[in-house]
């Protein structure tokens, strides 16, 4: 068939990878940071100007790399708004991450629709401080004169597929993207500009919500682009999962994501409904707490780095000698305990070992996750493969653990830009279906990643002992904390 080109541009870079659209085979890449400068504080601004986001497309695209390129995808950042007035200009810089902000927002919007649970009935999520509809609360409430201007809603995948297409009359999105917003359900196919007019104070244009395959449109030298999508629905349709597949990434906090035939309302608000890049649906849990947990560890016993921590942990054993961490070190969101710390349990002379504590750091981690996990298990999703992401994936403390603890096989991806394939895949797909050598309801076939496999094997049984005696030391603590 041909070329294609995967866009993914993330809160701090872009990177492209060009594909064979049959093997999916990395042919070419490119990379540019965005030139975004960091706050005061070294961190990620809350407020940028897209036109950063075109300025490192352009830069890794140069040197003639899509040269040849039949199609392009577009992965973007989540929660990225872009408002416009009536015109197409950017009211102000585009508000994207976590954006703390909007935190007392998030609260006003979850009363002045009745509670989470009415939430979780309307758009399958409950408001959180990074969301769009959050963040036009926000603009509503801090800056009542840029609401008003505010004409178009647009997210970062929304305004570079726009901006590649010649900026059209046309604006598009697609499902995952839209079930990101907070006001786009994926149980019913549908937005809902009710929200939109609860958070902003009055009514906006919404992007077009496209199927899976179908192309966003083609630029004037016949480069066809697809819907594009977020960065988590592309780095799932990258990675080649599908039913009965879990995603659990290791970032300083934590994910779990997996692929599930219908959206789950989810009226504790643990589960956040996304719909993925295929037509199915993508419940995600997260947890406040993951890497950091270790770092705080490894800082704790006076060790350079995570690999030193986990050399320490692989001395002791299954349990860490009783001794328990409950990792909740900023607060939880898995369960819903945002006031509480941490708390180490089974303290005895015999325990108190450096060793028994690294353990029980991995095991407080990987037990918290799986927590996560159960709220989907709980709640009918089938969960037999768990693809572990991050760079704490390859300590070996982790992979020795996180099979038996998660009860079932562990793939450890070799790294690569999932996000930036899989919207080379979605390229590939809106091709092959314009060609009409494609089935629209079926992504092309291609290489799965390379991985390492881990299988829970004899040490399941131990896994679950070790995983009891967290739920033990969970529920003594935090009683009822999961049926709250």
């Amino acid at each position: 068939m041909g070329i294609v080109a995967g866009l993914d541009s993330s809160p701090d870079f872009t990177r492209i990878v060009v594909c064979d659209t049959d093997t999916g085979a990395v042919l070419r890449q490119g990379y540019a940071p965005h030139p975004v400068e960091s706050t005061e504080s070294g961190g990620r601004p809350s407020d940028v100007d897209p036109q950063a986001w075109l300025l490192s497309l352009g830069e890794a695209a140069g040197g003639g790399l899509l040269e040849g390129v039949q199609a392009i995808g577009v992965s973007a950042q989540q929660n990225g708004l872009v408002p416009l007035d009536a015109q197409g200009n950017t009211v102000r810089p585009a508000l994207v991450g976590g954006d703390k902000r909007a935190q007392v927002a998030a609260a006003d919007l979850v009363d002045a629709l009745g509670g989470r649970e009415a939430w979780a009935q309307a758009v399958g999520c409950v408001p959180q401080a990074a969301q769009p509809v959050t963040k036009l609360r926000w603009l509503n409430r801090t800056e009542p004169d840029a609401a008003q201007r505010t004409a178009v809603l647009l997210q970062a995948h929304d305004w570079l597929v726009w901006q590649l297409l010649g900026r059209p009359l046309r604006r598009t999105t697609d499902r995952g993207g839209a079930s990101g917003t907070g006001y786009w359900s994926a149980a019913i196919g549908a937005y809902r500009p009710d929200l939109v007019e609860l958070a902003l104070g009055h009514q906006a244009t919404l992007p077009e919500v496209l199927g899976p395959s179908e192309a966003a449109g083609t630029t004037p030298e016949g480069l066809l682009i697809s819907a594009g999508t977020g960065e988590t629905m592309a780095a799932a349709f990258g990675l080649g999962i599908g039913l009965g597949d879990a995603v659990v990434s290791l970032g300083a906090s934590g994910s779990v994501m997996a692929v599930h035939t219908e959206a789950l309302a989810d009226p504790s608000g643990m589960i956040t409904s996304l719909a993925d890049a295929t037509g199915l649906h993508l419940p995600v849990v997260t947890t406040l707490n993951a890497v950091r947990t270790l770092r705080g560890a490894a800082e704790l016993l006076g060790l350079p780095d995570l690999e030193s921590l986990s050399e320490l942990a692989m001395k002791s054993t299954p349990g860490s000698h009783g001794l328990v961490l409950l990792p909740y070190l900023e607060g939880e969101r898995t369960p819903n305990l945002p006031h509480t710390a941490g708390t180490l349990a089974g303290l005895r002379r015999e325990s108190m070992r450096p060793e028994h504590l690294a353990r029980a750091a991995f095991e407080g981690m990987l037990c918290g996750l799986a927590d996560a996990l159960d709220v989907l298990r709980g709640r009918g999703v089938d969960v037999r493969r768990v693809f572990l992401l991050g760079a704490a994936a390859e300590l070996s403390a982790v992979q020795a653990a996180a099979p038996a603890l998660f009860g079932a096989q562990v793939v450890v991806p070799q790294p690569a830009d999932y996000a930036a394939l899989g919207a080379a895949r979605q390229a590939a797909w809106a091709l092959g279906v314009s060609q009409g050598t494609l089935d629209p309801r079926l992504p092309p076939v291609w290489q799965g990643a390379v991985a390492q496999v881990l299988e829970p094997g004899e040490e399941l049984a131990v896994g679950q002992a070790v995983r009891q005696q967290y739920v033990s030391v969970r529920e003594q603590t935090h009683p009822g904390a999961f049926r709250a």
